[in-house]
């Protein structure tokens, strides 16, 4: 195996650009700074790398010659993705609870429907407010249209959202528009999307919350005496695309599916990173299962309009977005000879992210080809009604004062996790333990392995200091960057340190300083999503496309570092290094590293680490400013005492910031 030198027989300064002698005693603050700024990776090489590694694990479209084949595939891919991705942990209990729905005020609408305020609970003690647009006249039964809203702070106040549900009321159909977790009412930092992904840290399946706010408003909706249980649609903007796409796939009790400018394929995220998705587009392991392509082929039969925008300025334009979606869908349409339920509305005027007047039209046109189709008066021209619509404050529903939120209802899970937090008091009963433990966490964390590949990049020296850069080629797929300082009078160090901070290798100076004047050698590393590693681009993104690929943010992390003690390990003659962590993130990540790698990491040292993960909860973080603290699962096997326990009897120090 190439090992990681730590001895060169001679030296470039590469520093300023000239060749200088050693001529300090002690290596300067400025050298150091200097030497841990450099730049090791190539440019974008992280953004390469993470593409690479995400393409080959996405699913593709199953070969199918028959309507019975793919509709055997359809049930296996919904039943999948129900059970092993929406209803995981605790959240398979929330699936069956009793949720109450609570009808509030009515109030006056236009001419022809009325607003019925009601509020319902997604999960117990988690309330949605909305708004039914009736028809004034209701006889028999009619069609019901389930219209979710996107990442528009109005939420159902939304002008284009209000106008669409007072059309179909006036056409004779029951409208429901719901508020979407995190917008409208429920816009606050403690419903957050990225804290799902607090959800998923206690092993519960986030993406839950919204699947239910959807299902629960269907069910109520259906309730109603006039609904026809044949004709229910459902259809949103942006965001409430991707709720259109994703409820409709995996409910057929809708059968009227149009998403509007709100998903595309997670092979054409790679390409295109306006469309990389948040937390809920993006849900933990769903493309362990499906692709959005698998999602939308799930609608068939059913009619389905795809709507796009030709030169959307948010995400999911038209002339990326749709042609591979309309490539996998449209075979399956014609599995079942039903290629003219699959329609396409592409809009040109104003063709940016909208949802307005010539896309309500395209949807008027498919309700009445569908659902009116011998009505001679049926009209799919937008009625007049902007005079209609009403403010936020009229439209506003109340609700209970202890309602749940996404914080909260993360909070209550973690209140009893870990749920095996007892550690054997005798020795040899806690090494039993920790041999088990470490093979669950093991599983948790998922590190890649594979041995490293290390190439020199460069070398240098100044005042007192040699300073060599490295990279560390991981599992064919991700690179390291490694910065290694050693006093350059010093012929045998007294053991090398491997050094990680939460702001990159930069803000590790002071540590590597004290290290240098212990005569230690540094090796200073930043593992994905840290400093010199961070995605130049929709950074957090591409953490949730590893995690929804069945792989995790923190196995690359813990990856790297095992990687790197194993070549310093194999380039000292057997000699592990410590480890100084600086920062909560840097700290867990090599808390969890430490317990992995019993026999390639010696110590520990933390720098103002976290000592527990709920403590993240508290604080109301989010995924984007620390991915790997929110592995799916690990709270519930596992807060930062039981790591700590898998890692003794090995020292762990914790220090003050600069000592």
């Amino acid at each position: 195996m190439p090992s990681f030198p730590l001895r060169l027989c001679y030296t470039i300064v590469v520093f300023s650009g000239s060749i200088a002698p050693v001529h300090a005693d002690e290596p300067s603050r400025e050298a150091v700074a200097e030497a841990l700024g450099r730049m090791v990776l190539e440019r974008d090489t992280t953004m390469t790398e993470v593409r690479q590694f995400v393409e080959p694990r996405i699913p593709r479209m199953p070969e199918v010659a028959t309507e019975a084949e793919w509709q055997a595939a359809a049930d296996k891919i919904r039943a999948e993705v129900l059970d092993q991705v929406v209803f995981r942990g605790e959240a398979a209990s929330w699936r069956d609870a009793e949720c109450r729905v609570e009808w509030l005020d009515t109030i006056e609408g236009g001419p022809g429907y009325r607003i019925r305020k009601l509020r319902y609970e997604a999960l117990p003690g988690f309330w949605i407010p909305a708004l039914l647009y009736e028809p004034e006249q209701c006889d028999g039964l009619v069609p019901v249209v389930l219209n979710v809203n996107g990442h528009d702070a109005a939420g159902k106040a939304a002008p284009y959202k209000q106008e669409r549900c007072i059309n179909l009321a006036k056409r004779g159909m029951l409208a429901l528009n719901v508020e979407w977790i995190g917008m409208g009412q429920l816009r606050s930092e403690a419903n957050a999307h990225g804290l799902i992904n607090a959800i998923d840290l206690c092993g519960s399946g986030g993406i839950a919350t919204h699947y239910l706010a959807m299902s629960r408003a269907l069910d109520l909706l259906l309730d109603h005496p006039n609904a026809d249980p044949k004709r229910v649609g459902l259809t949103g903007l942006s965001g409430g695309g991707w709720q259109t796409i994703f409820y409709s796939a995996l409910d057929p009790r809708i059968t009227l599916s149009n998403p509007v400018a709100g998903y595309s394929s997670f092979l054409t995220r790679i390409e295109y990173l306006s469309d990389l998705g948040d937390s809920e587009q993006t849900p933990c392991d769903l493309a362990t299962v499906a692709d959005y392509t698998h999602l939308t082929a799930l609608l068939a039969p059913r009619p389905t309009l795809l709507t796009f925008n030709q030169k959307d300025n948010c995400c999911f334009a038209a002339p990326h977005a749709l042609p591979p979606l309309v490539q996998a869908v449209a075979p399956i349409y014609s599995l079942f000879d039903r290629e003219a339920n699959l329609r396409l509305q592409v809009n040109v005027s104003p063709g940016t992210h909208n949802y307005e007047i010539d896309n309500r039209e395209a949807l008027y046109r498919m309700i009445g080809d569908h659902w009116f189709p011998d009505d001679p008066y049926y009209d799919a021209t937008e009625i007049p009604c902007a005079d209609e619509v009403k403010t936020a404050e009229e439209l506003h529903v109340p609700l209970p004062d202890d309602s749940l939120s996404l914080q909260r209802l993360a909070l209550d899970l973690a209140a009893s996790l870990p749920r095996e937090p007892s550690i054997p008091d005798d020795p040899d009963a806690a090494e039993t333990w920790r041999e088990e433990r470490r093979t669950a966490l093991r599983e948790i964390v998922r590190p890649i392995e594979g041995e490293a590949v290390v190439e020199r990049v460069s070398d240098g020296s100044r005042e007192a200091l040699v300073a060599t850069t490295y990279r560390l080629r991981l599992a064919d797929s991700w690179t390291l960057p490694a910065v290694r300082l050693e006093p350059a009078d010093v012929e045998n160090p007294a053991g090398t340190v491997l050094v990680l901070a939460d702001g990159g290798r930069t803000e590790a100076e002071d540590a590597a300083l004290a290290l240098l004047a212990e005569n230690k050698r540094v090796v200073a590393i930043d593992p994905f999503f840290f400093g010199e590693s961070r995605p130049a681009q929709r950074d957090y993104l591409w953490a949730l496309m590893i995690a929804t690929t069945g792989e995790r943010p923190l196995g690359v992390q813990v990856g790297q570092i095992l990687a790197a003690a194993k070549a310093i390990r194999s380039a000292t003659d057997g000699e592990s290094p410590s480890i100084v962590a600086i920062g909560p993130r840097a700290s867990a990540v090599s808390l969890i590293a430490a317990a992995l790698g019993p026999d390639l990491i010696t110590e520990v040292s933390l720098d103002r680490p976290l000592t527990s993960l709920k403590a993240i909860l508290e604080e109301g973080r989010t995924y984007d400013q620390s991915p790997e603290l929110f592995t799916f699962g690990l709270l519930e096997a596992f807060d930062l005492p039981q790591v700590e326990a898998l890692v003794a009897p090995r020292t762990i120090r914790r220090v003050a910031s600069g000592e």
